[in-house]
């Protein structure tokens, strides 16, 4: 295989009991057999340890130096009569003379090991350990073909040499020390499994922790290709990045094996994605391509493992490896979850055969090999399927009979009253999101090249584009649209329908600067309300999520304002001003507007999540409701003329489980109680939006209404503030089983809640 040159001789095999790691080594030298070369060199060194202590000395004498007056320069003991090589067995066991002289500096052995004199048995052994693996690196060094690997074996060399002569402990000089990239290889595939499997029973997900364990092995004993073979596989590669790669994993993980005077580290462990980058392709190859020619050697338990689902697992973890915008790379994935590494059990995992084939994208079974769909990723926290009936049972649980209950009546279509696509119960984009899922409409970016040779198709779209934003902002003078659409540096959303183009988004990135510029936004008249503004937004944010690009600025003139706010823009621009002045332009009589993006957000199915998480909500309301046995009768006291009553005298309130607020002065000052409540909002928004982006969302409404009613000035009173912000962790706790995230999140904001009220002396403390 032209892919595999130079790395066939320290590739895993295939036995037996599954994949199991080969030996490591690096080039062509004794180290291509290193697990015997390292067993030979632990057998000298027990001999070496059970010598007399003469011996020690004499073997020790040759790399120290010596100690006789007259500031001696010979740096190491040599004899006058060096022993034959290999040497006789009547001279294995002649007598230490340490009066012998050097042939060097002709002063006696005993004048070079003097510092020996008072050292105890323990350090002389470490030491001698230390000149096993000198000996050991010097063959090494003179058997490397490879100039790199000859470089570091003889680095390593006068590093280990140097510790003999100043009896200390080997120390890497390096600029950095591991882990050299976070998060590690081993965290990024337990990130993986986490990502991609974790909604699965525990049987499955076993089995891909298994498959885990197995990929982190071979990584581990992986013999990595030369910077000279990698340059001739992959000419355009980064070579400077991947040599210091290859010399970090030859002074770590690599030689360590062989001279465990060396500090050792696991490969998985002290390095990541990058390196990950460099040898997945070659290694995936190599490994399935061994495992079809051992396949007849692995036993009947280990073969459907190795021979269906280990390359299943690889070509998904293949295409998060090379993702830009895999959130497994993440250092704050699943923050607050178990970063531990992963559990991994030996006993053999047992497959359904029917769960063996190949998966269609578009079904949705559940498969042991099947991604988790998007937007149902479970959170950490939340138990299995197969946990749910074995976890206890606590006041105010909602019982699971009432919740496949109602995930039975919102997904059956006859159970759901129909309603029209441009009714007020429809969201804005489902039509368009129809539409694309019939291949009605299409979504292309395109963009215009100065490099390549012109595509007739993406020309006439970039002309179709052109004519509708001519269309539709007549204000824009229709030269500048057109060197815009066909710049090279701005690109295009366009929308297709019927091979036409009916709209479309112009746009320039600037990742440097971190946001992307807006240019022009426009659908045509006559395919205008059909959510199909909204869907090309959306589309526009996933493409944007997926090069990592999390903001969009633009400047909108008076008529589009409405729409941009409808997309989550807003004139808080959280792009700091010194990261777009002088890279956008200004528009005269235009504001400029700015949106965050959420990388955890599928904004394609956004409504679509909504809608069914507010779905959910009513119709555990409407249980709840009819659980509700005893019914007040109305208050009629205000008929008679009273003004105000106690909350707490209001029947059945407390039933609610609304809880009266502490004591605190009550601001007069209109403009100063709004002020003061703007401020306490807006700081449960942000604690809101940073805790969990989903808990957000189930909020939205409500927090939305608040922003409403400060703005229309209905909160007269503090309590009245109080009290819609309190219902709002009430019906959270009421909805939510306390081991829930939304249930801890609901205390948590609850407490900082009224802590920022008694900051704002609204109660006292």
């Amino acid at each position: 295989m032209a892919d595999s040159a130079g790395i066939q001789q320290g590739s895993p095999a295939i036995g037996a009991a599954g994949l199991v790691p080969a030996a490591p080594g690096a080039g062509g030298t004794e180290g291509s057999g290193a697990a015997g070369g390292s067993a030979r060199i632990a057998v000298k060194k027990a001999q070496l340890r059970s010598s007399p202590r003469p011996k020690k000395l004499e073997k020790l004498g040759v790399y120290s130096s010596c100690k006789a007056e007259g500031a001696c320069k010979c740096n190491g003991w040599k004899s006058q009569n060096p022993p034959p090589t290999p040497p006789r067995t009547d001279q294995q066991s002649s007598a230490v003379n340490l009066q012998e002289p050097c042939r060097s500096c002709s002063h006696t052995l005993g004048d070079h090991v003097t510092h020996l004199e008072n050292v105890s048995e323990e350090e002389m052994n470490r030491l001698l350990g230390i000149v096993l693996d000198v000996e050991y690196l010097y063959t090494c060094v003179h058997k490397e073909e490879d100039a790199d690997t000859k470089q570091v074996y003889f680095s390593l060399f006068k590093l280990l040499r140097k510790s003999i002569l100043q009896m200390g402990k080997p120390m890497l000089e390096a600029q950095e020390s591991p882990p050299f990239e976070k998060p590690s290889i081993e965290q990024g595939v337990n990130n993986f499994v986490q990502y991609k499997f974790s909604h699965l029973p525990s049987k499955e997900r076993q089995t891909i922790m298994e498959l885990a364990k197995m990929f982190l092995n071979q990584i581990n004993y992986w013999q990595l290709e030369t910077p000279s073979q990698r340059r001739q596989r992959v000419p355009n590669d980064d070579a400077a990045g991947y040599k210091a790669n290859y010399t970090r994993w030859l002074c770590y993980c690599n030689v360590p094996q062989f001279c465990d005077s060396l500090p050792r580290y696991e490969t998985t462990q002290i390095f990541g994605r990058t390196l990950l980058r460099s040898v997945f392709t070659v290694m995936r190859k190599q490994l399935l391509e061994q495992a079809r020619q051992e396949k007849d050697k692995l036993p009947p338990e280990k073969r459907t493992l190795i021979l269906t689902h280990f390359p299943k697992f690889l070509s998904m973890l293949e295409e998060e490896v090379y993702s830009h915008s895999s959130p497994i790379w993440s250092q704050d994935f699943l923050a607050g979850a178990s970063g531990g590494p992963l559990y991994y059990s030996t006993s053999p995992v047992s497959i359904d055969p029917s769960t063996c084939g190949s998966v269609s994208p578009a079904r949705k079974t559940a498969s042991v090999l099947e991604p988790n769909p998007v937007g149902e990723k479970r959170k950490p926290s939340e138990p299995l399927p197969h946990e749910e009936n074995k976890r206890p049972r606590v006041v105010g649980d909602i019982p699971m009979d009432l919740i496949n209950e109602v995930m039975a009546t919102i997904t059956d279509p006859a159970a759901i009253p129909e309603t029209s696509l441009l009714s007020a119960h429809s969201a804005r984009d489902e039509a368009a999101r129809l539409e694309e899922r019939r291949g009605v409409i299409e979504f292309h970016v395109i963009g215009n090249s100065l490099n390549q040779k012109p595509n007739k198709r993406i020309l006439m779209w970039l002309v179709g584009l052109q004519n509708v934003f001519s269309h539709q902002l007549p204000r824009m003078p229709k030269e500048y649209i057109t060197r815009l659409v066909f710049d090279p540096k701005h690109k295009t959303l366009s929308l297709i329908k019927d091979g036409r183009v009916i709209g479309g988004i112009c746009f320039r990135m600037f990742p440097s600067q971190g946001f992307t510029e807006i240019v022009f936004c426009a659908v045509t008249s006559n395919e205008q309300v059909k959510g199909y503004g909204t869907h090309l937004m959306n589309h526009l944010k996933e493409y944007h999520i997926k090069h990592e690009i999390l903001n969009f600025l633009t400047y909108a003139d008076e008529y589009a304002i409405g729409y941009f706010k409808k997309q989550g823009f807003s004139k808080d621009i959280k792009v700091p001003k010194a990261k777009y002045v002088g890279y956008i332009k200004d528009y005269e009589g235009a504001t400029l507007m700015g949106c965050e993006l959420n990388p955890s957000i599928p904004y394609t199915e956004f409504s679509v999540i909504i809608k069914k998480q507010k779905e959910i909500i009513k119709k555990l309301i409407e249980r709840k409701q009819a659980q509700i046995r005893k019914v007040y009768p109305g208050l009629s006291c205000f008929k008679e003329g009273v003004r105000q009553i106690p909350i707490e005298s209001i029947p059945g309130i407390r039933e609610t489980g609304w809880k009266p607020v502490g004591k605190g002065k009550e601001l007069k000052d209109p403009d100063q109680l709004y002020s003061t409540l703007k401020t306490i909002l807006q700081h449960v928004k942000v604690l809101v939006f940073m805790i969990e982006s989903c808990f957000f969302f189930v909020f939205l409404t409500d927090l939305k209404t608040m922003s409403e009613r400060l703005k229309s000035r209905y909160y007269t009173t503090r309590k009245l503030f109080m009290a819609d912000m309190q219902r709002i962790f009430t019906n959270c706790r009421e909805y939510n089983p306390p081991e829930s995230e939304y249930y801890k999140c609901a205390n948590l904001l609850e407490k900082f809640f009224y802590t920022k009220i008694k900051e704002a002396g609204l109660i006292e403390k």
